[in-house]
């Protein structure tokens, strides 16, 4: 196996000891994989710059992680499922998103067992590090991947790194997210180009290159770094810049995905006990993985990595949440897995499932077409926010390019859109505030917990999975019954609500050329073709949204919930859409007070007698999604207990207040 050893750091009891129903106590088991991969093995071929990797003694490539075991004490109590945890920047999500966990602001701090959801299920829950640049910060799982090199012709290449700040600086990282950064081949850097935007319509224009030096500030003095840019005007906040530069050092940055591969390959595969704690214990793997894990996970089935070196099947299912259309830069030379830039090779065709042929380019292409061609099949559900057809991709991956027609998806495959919903899940009490800075990062909030539906998610596909039964049908925007439409046509139906701004400047999605070879660009900056048709959910009478599976918040609504806002004027880009969140436009409490603000959506005392009967329809909306499949019986009195809080906060003078201060 190209996974040769498991060394194990510590093992201790998972929150206290717990006992988790039937299940029993959990362990947690950390430490580092050890990987020896072929290079020449037909599939590893993909994996970008491997053949310049240095090579032991054995001509194999060598190279480790950290890892992660959640997993009963008792396995024989488990379901016998191997949960896959894509960990995002280092972090776990699955506890988060399926377990209710709140993010931690210390790495190092003990998990947390949230609502203990996947542990009641028996789940083993497993991560293994994949991303090279994530800080060497204790409790981050990430990977120690080997840098390429030629002697016969050094490896350097050009590099585009961008920022979009939400306050003025006068030094900036090359470091997106505060990673490990790609250091510049030269303090001098004639060749870098620095440009800035005041919005996304704005064409770039340049920095004098005088104005600007590869630098950081120390002590008050600027000392010449080539991992920083500093600036004596400062950079602006809400402008958008972008730095090209030359750098020579060259991670294996495609290597995360042999990891991944190798690692469950083992948990799954290797049989003895001493090697493995999870040996003879996985029957089925699922991986889940959020953003840009998501993304992860979809460039991991366009590369067709789901057999190892030995042709086992790695992933029975997967879910790529929130990931939009998008892949990323998980396999590319100088690749920034962190980058969420418009401009990046993470916005390639092709983004359906299936086969589609590029009318402007020619090209011919679909996600799985690589696992297709090799008869792999794994069930897949990708799952969206609101948030993803804002950004412009969503709706790449369900209706055509030219956006002429609705695509069905592959057999194996469901598409579900959590309508109302922003990019990261709405949580209670709201807030607008960024908790690092104190800053209003936004004009308002979105309080749509989609936690519910994710977890009904994963059990549908466990039951697909492991017993054949078919999940509900998919349920998006379409085409075809008017639910997926232009940014146009539902712009009337906000601008209407009072004191809501509509962004001014929207997502533009178009066709990048970076090159004959993608996993090494050539053109940095891309070319930029045509533009990509893309397509928003629809909206009813009040602005919620259609289409996609409404939760009681949209079917019993007491507000207009949205996957887009605004950034805040405390953060700079007026006009502009905030990355990642959604809105909250609660209704008007009072007839009187919809007349007097002229609110076009009816109040909540003209659509409820009393809180009562508001909450007896909340109960029948969930019981409506229970019996289509779309939610577990189990969530029917958390969102009818979740409705009451909001009910009564709208209700209340103080809670008309609190909205206004957010």
């Amino acid at each position: 196996m190209a996974l040769t050893s498991l060394e194990i750091k510590t093992r201790v009891p998972f929150a206290q000891g717990n006992q988790f129903g039937e299940v029993g106590p959990y362990e947690q088991i950390d430490g580092i994989p050890h990987f020896s991969v072929d290079p020449n093995h037909p599939n590893n071929s993909l994996i970008t710059d491997l053949e310049l990797a240095p090579r032991d003694s054995a001509g194999r490539v060598v190279f480790s992680s950290d890892f992660r075991i959640l997993r009963p004490i008792a396995p024989g109590r488990g379901n016998h499922r191997l949960l896959f945890d894509v960990v995002n920047r280092g972090n776990q999500m699955a506890l988060r998103l399926f377990n209710d966990v709140p993010p931690g602001a210390v790495p190092t701090a003990p998990l947390e067992p949230g609502n203990g959801f996947l542990m009641r299920q028996g789940f083993t829950v497993a991560s293994c590090g994949w991303q090279h640049d994530i800080p060497e910060v204790p409790g981050l799982i990430g990977i120690h991947s080997p840098t390429a090199a030629n002697p016969a012709n050094p490896i350097s290449g050009k590099i585009a790194f961008s920022f979009h700040l939400g306050a003025t600086s006068q030094v900036q990282s090359l470091a997106d997210r505060m990673h490990r950064p790609y250091p510049s081949s030269s303090l001098d850097g004639p060749d870098a180009v620095l440009t800035v935007q005041d919005n996304p319509a704005m064409p770039p224009q340049a920095i004098p290159r005088d104005k600007w030096a590869f630098a950081r500030m120390e002590d008050g003095q600027i000392k010449p770094d080539d991992s920083n840019i500093y600036m004596a005007a400062g950079f602006d906040k809400g402008k958008s810049y972008r730095l090209i530069y030359s750098t020579n050092h060259a991670p294996l940055v495609g290597l995360g995905h042999l990891a991944t591969r190798d690692f469950v390959s083992f948990l799954r595969y290797r049989t003895s006990p001493e090697d493995n704690p999870c040996a003879g214990d996985s029957e089925y793997a699922l991986a889940f993985g959020a953003s840009q894990s998501g993304r992860f996970l979809r460039e991991f089935l366009y590369l067709a990595l789901n057999e190892d070196e030995e042709n086992h099947t790695i992933f029975d299912g997967l879910i790529p949440h929130i990931a939009g259309g998008r892949r990323g830069e998980f396999n590319q030379r100088f690749g920034q897995p962190s980058s969420t830039d418009n401009l990046s090779t993470g916005n390639l065709f092709p983004f359906a499932d299936v086969v589609q042929t590029d009318s402007e380019t020619g090209n011919t292409d679909g996600l799985l077409s690589r696992m297709a061609a090799k008869g792999q099949a794994p069930k897949l559900f990708f799952t969206h926010s609101s948030w993803e057809y804002w950004r412009g991709d969503a709706s790449l991956g369900h209706i055509d390019m030219d956006g002429t027609h609705d695509l069905s998806p592959s057999e194996s495959v469901r598409i579900y859109h959590f309508a109302g919903t922003q990019h990261g899940s709405g949580t209670y009490p709201p807030t607008n505030t960024n908790a690092a800075t104190g800053d209003k990062a936004c004009e308002n909030f979105n309080w749509v917990d989609y936690r519910p539906l994710l977890r009904n998610a994963l059990v549908r596909l466990d039951r697909w999975v492991n017993a054949g039964e078919l999940p509900p049908p998919s349920r998006h925007p379409r085409l075809d019954d008017g639910t997926a439409v232009s940014t146009e046509h539902v712009s009337a139906s906000f601008r209407a609500i009072p004191n809501i701004d509509f962004p001014e400047h929207l997502p533009n999605p178009t066709r990048l050329d970076f090159g004959p070879e993608v996993g090494i660009p050539t053109k940095v900056p891309p070319s930029i073709g045509k533009s990509y048709s893309y397509f928003v959910p629809g909206v009813d009478q009040d602005g919620n949204e259609l289409g996609g599976i409404r939760l009681p918040d949209l079917s019993v609504p007491i507000a207009t919930n949205t996957g887009w806002n605004l950034r805040h004027p405390d953060i700079g880009g007026h006009g502009q859409i905030l990355e990642q969140i959604g809105s909250t436009l609660p209704f008007p409490v009072t007839r009187s007070q919809r007349e007097e603000s002229g609110d076009p959506r009816l109040s909540l005392e003209e659509r409820y007698s009393s809180m009562e009967d508001y909450l007896g329809q909340v109960r029948r909306a969930a019981e409506i999604s229970v019996g289509d499949g779309y939610l577990l019986a189990d969530e029917i009195e958390e969102l009818v207990a979740q409705a009451a809080q909001r009910y009564e906060l709208l209700q209340s003078a103080i809670g008309q207040a609190q909205l206004a201060d957010d």
